[in-house]
Formats: structure tokens, sequence, C-alpha cells
């Protein structure tokens, strides 16, 4: 076998021993659930696999930022082997030839420690669809049988884009769709999980105006291109390009080559005609990432006040408003202490956090109208404005937006 191809031999190992540690979630959820309704049920296996699943994405970004990502440079398997238990000769072999890596016996086994999680969490998805698929006829109050079909259909692109980080390389376009994969599959379970609630607790959407949601969708379609840009520092390690703040290279407008740092089809390293990237194409790509952050966060800022003035959304405003901090916080610690592994992993824990709280948001609103009563005719033929339906929560005054 070639460590640049497919070796799919341990392909069925590798999807046993995911259900065997998706056994252990499954268990721990059906014994302190036994005996309560499907949507406790379900609320419950989804809120495991949404934890599960953070606890994957951040355990992909300790592979990549450790190094790891070419730590078994095969897929599935570790040079044609489940674990780098049978692959111990090959692994010292390259380890020998190069002591650094990308190759050691420590990086195989973080590599294949993912390659396990990633497993296990499918098998927790696909567990999710056939649960729900089995409470179809009771759909009252319950997600739509799409989400956890287009969630399991997202695990296994990224199982595949996965596999292409590996076969091709850590190229940084595919390892930047490969996180973007992930935060994916957290926005889907989100919603579910936000869904499942709402049908347990019995509570109906909370009202929010036109411009609030708005305000929502586009703010969060702003977190997602800063995330995306984010993605694009750390796949091309061009974090330390500007190693000072607020200034860069003590220029507030450094020497910056935009064509090579935004080629977005190349290799790691390369430009598009395949020759050495240059440090100022680094240095464009660290940078439009920070002018980005000001922009995303005044807009989160700005968003977590507008929540905070709607009866219900408090937590959700408060939440936004310490993750925009954390993510000043960690975003000045990756330059200013030289891209310390502590802060990398909250940075990247920060935005998916962010992901996870706006989408939970969003799920958990309606469009509304202060004006939505229910109008009545009494017997003498005058109108009479009726209460607003019962459970809707309604805005504070002055609370529109």
């Amino acid at each position: 076998m070639t460590s640049s191809g497919f070796d799919l031999s341990p392909l069925l190992q590798l999807m046993v021993l995911g259900a065997v540690i998706a056994l252990g979630p499954l268990a721990w959820v059906w014994l302190r659930n036994r005996g309560q309704s499907p949507a406790k049920r379900l609320r419950a296996l989804t809120l495991l696999t949404l934890f599960l699943t953070f606890d994957l994405v951040l355990f992909g970004a300790f592979t990549r930022l450790s190094d790891s990502g070419l730590g078994c440079p095969d897929w599935p398997g570790c040079y044609g082997h489940a674990s780098p238990v049978g692959a111990k000769a090959p692994i010292a072999q390259a380890q020998h030839a190069l002591p650094s890596g990308p190759v050691t016996a420590t990086k195989a086994w973080i590599e294949m420690l993912h390659r396990y999680m990633a497993t296990g969490v499918g098998v927790l998805i696909l567990t999710l669809l056939a649960a729900r698929w089995r409470e179809r006829k009771s759909s009252q109050g319950l997600p739509s049988l799409w989400w956890p079909a287009m969630t399991l259909l997202a695990v296994c692109v990224q199982g595949a884009f996965g596999a292409l980080t590996v076969t091709m390389k850590l190229f940084p376009a595919i390892v930047t769709l490969h996180l973007m994969g992930g935060l994916l599959l957290l926005a889907l379970l989100t919603v579910q999980a936000a869904r499942y609630d709402r049908s347990v607790r019995g509570r109906e959407p909370i009202e929010v105006g036109h411009g609030l949601q708005a305000s929502l969708l586009g703010v969060g379609l702003l977190l997602v291109g800063q995330i995306v840009l984010g993605g694009w520092v750390s796949t091309n390690y061009a974090v330390l390009a500007c190693q000072d703040f607020p200034v860069c290279q003590g220029s507030w407008w450094p020497e910056m080559n935009f064509q090579q740092g935004f080629t977005w089809w190349r290799e790691l390293g390369l430009t598009g005609a395949g020759e050495p990237i240059a440090f100022s194409a680094l240095t464009a790509i660290h940078y439009v990432h920070r002018l980005a952050a000001y922009a995303v966060l005044l807009a989160l800022a700005s968003l977590a006040w507008r929540l905070y003035r709607v009866e219900g959304l408090h937590r959700q405003s408060r939440l936004l408003a310490v993750l925009a901090l954390l993510q000043l916080l960690t975003g000045l610690g990756n330059v200013l202490l030289g891209w310390p592994l502590a802060a990398a992993l909250a940075h990247t824990g920060g935005a998916a956090a962010l992901v996870m709280v706006l989408v939970w948001t969003l799920a958990s609103c309606r469009v509304g109208s202060m004006a939505n009563v229910n109008a009545s005719v009494d017997g003498n033929g005058n109108l009479n404005a009726g209460r607003k339906p019962a459970g809707v929560m309604a805005q504070r005054t002055g609370s529109t937006a």
C-alpha cells in the first residue's frame, strides 16, 4: 500500500470501533431517560451528540495545531491498519527518517483518535435519524425528519473531506472546508436540540420583529465569513505573519500580496503556479482577517444589546457578549504570545460556540407583531381586541426591531 492512496481494508474495523464507542453515550442516555417520553429521550440524545460534536471540532483543531494531520498519511487506517499498534514498524521507520514529523507515534495516535471520535459521532447521528424515524407518526412539536437526515448527509460529506485532507496533504482549501463542515454539523444539531427543548418544555417561539431577525441572519453570515477567513489563516499558518497589535509589522498598511494570498485552489505553501508563496501573501491573509474582526465584533456587540431588550433572550445576549470578548482576547493572545496552543484552541472553540448561540437564538424565535391580537365582534357588532395567543412571549416596550 502507498501512503498517498486510499486503503479501505481497515474501514470495517473502524466502523465497528465507532459503533462500540457510541455504545457508551447511547447507554448513558437510555439509563437516564428510561420511562421518559420520546421527545425527552430524543432531546437528551441530541444534546449529548451536540456536545460530543463540539468536542470533535475542538479535537480536530488540536490535531491540526499539533501538526498531527498527517500522523497517519493514508485513510481510513494507518499504514493499512485500524490503529497505530499494527502500524508500529512503518511509523518507527518514518519517524527515524524525520524525527520532527509529520509522522511520529504520538501524532499517529492523535490522528487516529480523531478518526475514532468522528466515527462514533457518525454512529450517534445515524441513531438520531433512526430514533426520529421511529417516532415519525408523533411529529407534533418535534423537528422534521429532514433535519436528522440532512445531518447524516452532512457527516458523510464531512468524512469525505477528512479523507481528502489526508490524501491531498493538508490542501488549504480542503482543510478550511473540513472546518466549515464541522460547524455545519453543530448548526444542524443545534436546531434540532432547540426544537426538542421547546417541545419538552411546551414553549412557543419568542416573537421578534423583522428587523431583529434580519440582524440575526446578517450577523450570522458575517460570522461565517469571518470563520472562513480564520480557517484560511490557520490552514496557511499565517497567524504569526503579524506579531504586533494594532499595527502589523510596524505599519497600519503593511506590504501585502492579495493575489497570492487569496488564490484558493493551491497547495500548502505554494502559489497557484507551484512556486513558494511570498511572506507578503501570508501578511495579506492575516491582516484581512484582523480587519474583518473589527466589524464582526462591533456587529456582535450591537446584536447582543438588541437581544438584551427582548424578554426571554437575556441569556443569549450575555453569551454573545462573553464569547465576543473571548474571541478578542484569544485572538490577541495568538498574535502577542506567539500562537500558544491553549489560545488557538480557545479561539476555535469560541467561534464554534458563537455559531451555536446564534443558531439557537434563531431557532427559538419567530417573526411576530406587537399588534398581533385576536379580534372578535361582540353581540352589538363592536370590534374587540382579544389577548395574544397563550404561550407567546411578548417583547418589552420599545424592543421591536
